[in-house]
């Protein structure tokens, strides 16, 4: 009798632990479940955005299109233009500074504030 109670006690454990295993792959079955759901939606909404990409693409090249023709109506003769200007660098601010009337416009633009600085009507503002 002993025996039989063991091995009923055995073959519960083992129900116990296949139904706790169960348990375990349903809720990692869930998770997967969940991640590939994500996946699909955000593959979705991808595929949205390609779309509306390729459409953003389409009206663009449609404007460029429309902008040429548009352009195209303006002619320059041929010795109105130089044919080997190139614009200014972006990292030379120098070159694109505007050009002052007379070569003496910069150093009067530079020596008012000095006259200041010397005293020229407040005393306060003799150093900076």
């Amino acid at each position: 009798m002993d025996d039989i109670v063991t091995s009923v006690q055995l073959v519960a454990d083992i129900i116990g632990s296949t139904a706790a295993a169960s348990a375990e792959q349903s809720a990692g079955i869930e998770q997967v479940n969940q991640a590939v759901v994500q996946m699909d939606e955000m593959t979705q909404q991808n595929a949205a955005m390609v779309e509306e990409v390729a459409a953003a693409a389409e009206s663009l090249q449609e404007q460029a299109a429309r902008l040429a023709v548009a352009v195209g109506v303006f002619r320059l003769d041929a010795g109105a233009c130089r044919s080997q200007v190139e614009p200014p660098a972006l990292g030379n601010r120098v070159a694109a500074m505007p050009k002052f009337a007379s070569p003496a416009a910069p150093a009067r633009a530079i020596a008012a504030p000095k006259k200041l600085a010397a005293g020229g009507g407040n005393e306060e503002w003799e150093e900076f």
